[in-house]
């Protein structure tokens, strides 16, 4: 069966068929750096990276790129308020974000693109839509125009009339236009800054992923993703900038996830429910976490309380006891054939189903209503009297495959032995002495994955269990 994706461009599901044969390039759009991510934040990481971890199971290779922006306005001013570099502030927020994701069981990204390393291509990037005649440069700042691009409006399917309607020209802006959004921003008095043709300033938030994606993927991708607040009009700005510049397709298949409400309202700081995804975790099995939020359709909404987080940590353990108890029965069974064809056929229509479900634009929480069916066929079996090793691990292989694909932890892992921790910690040392970078951050991140997390300090490297 054909994987089908709804195309927020087209609106309707559609086959997946990428640019080149057995490989798919995918973008998703990243956090602004300045704070502690929320689980709103989190929804697209564990949701995007289940949309990965499927490609990958049905064999395709995938360049995954999460991009991190790490200078704004509001990063500006956060550091100005605790009186901080802005490098050691998202620095800061970049290693604290990565730590959320692994908890969550998310794989890292192919790459993790920053605004600040990606300067050079931003100004050129900039630079050729103002030759191309799309943008414009007034005292400073740079901005680019909808109108000069025929096809704006069509992501979020509205007209560029009404689209103007909506918008206003604020104090201090000298657009020509209200729609015309920023492409460079020319620099205040004090603040971070970057030379440019149009003198000293920094990028707008649109023209970054325009940039970072062009560099690490090319001019077109296949997958562009983000949650439902971006697509207009960042993806919006995004698709106009970049078909202007390349006279080409940007983004075949657009992919957006849904909001998160807390107890039935929406979630913001101005209500006071807003949930840090750090404090979640501190207080929530991180497995449990994820399968709650893959227990929705990822374009729907999803309503987090305590109540239903409980129901799904009730979900997660009846599948992983039917799981632990194959394994316990594994060790007094034996080589009983009676019926194994008809229970391996049972398993082999299950795995289908599953393969059916996340076909069928990666809904996951069809997915987990097959886990609830193998659990159910799983027990029934235990029932029997005799019982087949062979059909208890293929029992035990869906299972497991099931939940790897949702990227969620069936198997208890050995805890690595204090022992093993610092001899491992002794390898990274000497592997950043060797200048061996890429295994240093090879043995962290396996610690990570492993809930251990390290300190790097003047007196040492420190580390703790998670």
């Amino acid at each position: 069966m054909t994987i089908t994706i709804y195309n927020t461009l087209t609106r309707q599901k559609e086959p997946f068929t990428p640019l080149e044969e057995g490989k798919v390039s995918m973008y998703v759009c990243g956090p602004t750096v300045y704070n502690f991510i929320h689980i709103g934040n989190a929804r697209p990481a564990i949701v995007f990276d289940s949309v990965r971890r499927y490609l990958e199971y049905k064999g395709y290779a995938v360049n995954y790129v999460l991009n991190f922006t790490d200078v704004d306005d509001k990063i500006i001013k956060v550091a100005n308020e605790l009186g901080e570099e802005i490098p050691t502030l998202t620095n800061r927020f970049i290693d604290a974000y990565h730590e959320d994701v692994a908890a969550l069981g998310v794989k890292k990204a192919t790459h993790n693109p920053r605004v600040t390393e990606t300067m050079d291509d931003i100004i050129t990037f900039v630079a050729t839509l103002v030759d191309k005649g799309f943008a414009y440069e007034v005292e400073g700042d740079v901005y680019f125009k909808p109108r000069s691009f025929n096809e704006y409006g069509k992501l979020s399917h509205q007209s560029i009339d009404d689209l103007r309607s909506g918008a206003r020209i604020q104090i201090g802006e000298k657009k020509e236009d209200p729609l015309d959004f920023a492409l460079w921003k020319k620099a205040k008095q004090g603040e971070i800054a970057w030379d440019s043709p149009w003198g000293q300033g920094r990028p707008g938030w649109h023209i970054e992923c325009s940039a970072m994606a062009k560099k690490y993927l090319g001019e077109t991708i296949d997958i562009h993703a983000g949650g439902q607040d971006l697509t207009f009009p960042h993806h919006e700005n995004e698709i106009a900038q970049s078909e202007a510049m390349n006279g080409k397709s940007f983004a075949r298949y657009w992919m957006h996830n849904g909001y998160i409400n807390i107890d039935n309202e929406k979630m913001s700081k101005s209500l006071g429910n807003f949930v840090l995804t750090k404090e979640l975790i501190e207080q929530h099995d991180p497995r449990i976490i994820r399968f709650f939020m893959l227990s929705v359709h990822y374009r729907n909404p999803i309503n987090f309380s305590e109540e239903l987080l409980e129901g799904a940590k009730s979900s997660y353990e009846r599948i992983k006891n039917a799981y632990d108890n194959l394994e316990h029965r594994k060790n007094t069974s034996t080589n009983f054939d009676q019926q194994v064809e008809e229970w391996e056929g049972k398993i082999s229509n299950l795995n289908q189903k599953f393969e059916e479900a996340m076909d069928d634009d990666f809904n996951t929480a069809n997915a987990i209503s097959v886990l609830f069916d193998l659990t159910k066929e799983a027990n029934l079996y235990l029932k029997s009297k005799h019982t087949s090793t062979k059909v208890i691990q293929s029992f035990q292989a869906s299972i497991a495959t099931i939940f790897e694909v949702l990227g969620i932890q069936v198997k208890e892992e050995e805890e690595l032995l204090d022992a093993d921790i610092d001899a491992l910690i002794q390898e990274r040392i000497d592997a950043r002495k060797n200048r061996d970078f890429k295994r240093a951050d090879e043995i962290r991140d396996t610690l990570k994955e492993k809930s251990i997390w390290l300190e790097d300090t003047p007196q040492g490297t420190r580390w703790k269990r998670g």
